[in-house]
């Protein structure tokens, strides 16, 4: 199967967060008709230990200069005075001359945006971003702190999914049971996210481009001040789209490439995965021990022999689990979405030579967001909803077998060695149509925005920047480097001529490089 791989005054001698207080800055700037009531509400912010949904976000929400609170809007915008959801929001106010509010999301589809505000919280104090700007963070619709939530499977039946391996038996028989574990599944988030169909109907993109421009007004700013990251490019070129007229100023770091269909899409990020094999393999070469040898030429060959002896005798692990071939890869991604994971990454390829698959197995459980309890996040079943709705659907077998097989082509390092089936995913068995988002966003008017883009990105390529920023009118800047963004990350480079574009609203000289 082929897959696609976030007030109060500053300076109150009590910490903000630890008290409630009750804003109503909206309505700001325009406003649709019908929806005044949304646009103009009043926010209760206060602690955020309340709105953790994982232990993850429990420690991200520790700190004691954040805030938190909840977001009304419709679920269906088509009908402003039906049913209503939340959307957790969190903030970490400006400590200096305050512009406004920036916005972020964190990418996924499907990663909360709290938990990465309040992350990048971190980054932001001291800064001049965190002087200026109010920073916020919000789980999208069915995300995370927001109620309801989308819900598909338990942790247990999660685990038991990944310990089988299905897709790798190609035989028809195993193409239908696997197929028919994606109808399965397909049913039950149907079946158990609450207000079902309908709130699978309204978790896509479109949805939470409104959304966000509700929050915009709520929070009292005329227009929107945003960064977004990975997807969070895809929310912001969508976003300049609807709400033209509403931007102030976007930062958009490691582009969906706005031209692509989702299987060219896919087959350019399988080929960035290979490029950061690649520079992962060059780096191994020079280390003491090197788990794929002292010859990058040979580096894929002795990664393929020694994943695939993994088919059908995965390792069992002390606490009873198994990796699997689709887990050891799995990890492998993971690690290759940034340098800082290479020397665990050589690590758990050493220990795979070994019979031991203890840190392979906590870098796939990393990238599934399972936590220790052995519950997981709404991550993956959220990223499944969205795409399912942005996405058109692809039920052509052949057009699906000659993609794995290019996929395979141009990332050898993970052809698992089967023959390639069309086998269909989760979203053709979906409970409710697709809404396809258009191809090139058309954003007359929109003010000057700034693409980001990183040279040797594994998920999304460079020139998927390149043709975002084109397709806006606005700024590239670029960044030399093996990694997945690179905004907020410590870069003193990339942040500063980010940072002085949001609070300027000036971009940086044509052709800004950073060396990375």
């Amino acid at each position: 199967m082929l897959l696609l791989v976030t007030g109060c005054s500053a300076g109150s001698e009590q910490a903000p967060g630890q008290r409630t207080v009750t804003e109503s800055k909206g309505p700001a700037g325009s406003v649709p008709a019908g929806l005044g009531a949304y646009y103009g509400q009043s926010l209760r912010w206060g602690a955020c230990a309340p709105y953790a949904s994982s232990p993850t976000a429990g420690q991200a929400f520790a700190a004691s200069d954040l805030q938190c609170a909840r977001l009304q809007v419709p679920l269906d915008y088509a009908k402003p005075d039906g049913k209503k959801i939340s959307l957790g929001l969190l903030r970490r106010p400006a400590t200096g001359q305050r512009i406004g509010s920036l916005l972020t999301n964190p990418g996924g589809p499907g990663v909360s945006g709290m938990e990465a505000a309040a992350s990048l919280a971190k980054q932001a104090a001291g800064n001049e971003l965190g002087k200026r700007f109010d920073l916020v963070g919000f789980d999208p619709r069915g995300i995370g702190a927001s109620e309801p939530r989308i819900s598909c499977l338990t942790g247990a039946e999660r685990d038991r999914q990944r310990a089988e391996d299905a897709d790798l038996d190609t035989s028809p028989a195993g193409v239908a049971k696997n197929e028919a574990q994606q109808r399965d599944y397909a049913d039950k988030c149907a079946e158990r996210t609450t207000d079902g169909a309908d709130m699978l109907a309204h978790m896509g993109t479109r949805d939470v481009v409104k959304d966000m421009d509700v929050l915009r007004s709520a929070l009292g700013d005329k227009q929107l001040t945003y960064a977004g990251f990975s997807y969070g490019t895809r929310i912001g070129s969508a976003y300049a789209e609807q709400f033209p007229k509403n931007v102030r100023a976007m930062v958009l770091d490691g582009a969906v490439d706005p031209d692509q269909e989702q299987l060219t899409s896919v087959i350019a990020q399988r080929k960035g995965f290979q490029e950061a094999f690649d520079k992962f393999s060059a780096w191994c070469a020079q280390q003491q021990q090197c788990a794929v040898g002292k010859d990058p030429n040979g580096a894929t060959k002795q990664f393929q022999d020694l994943t695939r002896g993994l088919i059908g005798h995965p390792i069992r692990l002390a606490d009873g689990r198994e990796l699997t071939y689709d887990d050891a890869t799995t990890g492998v991604t993971q690690a290759l979405y940034s340098k800082q994971f290479w020397q665990p990454l050589n690590m758990g390829l050493g220990q795979l030579r070994e019979g031991n698959g203890r840190v392979l197995m906590a870098l796939a459980d990393m990238y599934e967001e399972r936590y220790p309890s052995g519950k997981y996040s709404t991550t993956q079943d959220a990223n499944m909803a969205v795409h399912c709705l942005d996405d058109p659907r692809e039920t052509d077998r052949n057009k699906l077998k000659t993609a794995e097989g290019e996929a395979d082509k141009v990332a050898p390092f993970l052809d698992d060695g089967k023959p390639a089936t069309g086998e269909l995913d989760a979203c053709a068995f979906w409970k409710v149509k697709a809404n396809p988002l258009p191809a090139t966003p058309k954003v007359a008017g929109v003010a000057p925005t700034l693409t980001i883009s990183t040279t040797n990105d594994p998920a999304t390529p460079y020139q998927a920047g390149v043709n975002l920023a084109k397709a806006l009118g606005g700024g590239l800047l670029t960044n030399e480097g093996t990694q997945h963004t690179a905004f907020l990350q410590g870069d003193k480079c990339i942040d500063k001529a980010a940072s002085d574009y949001l609070v300027t609203k000036k971009l940086p000289p044509e052709g800004t490089r950073c060396p990375g």
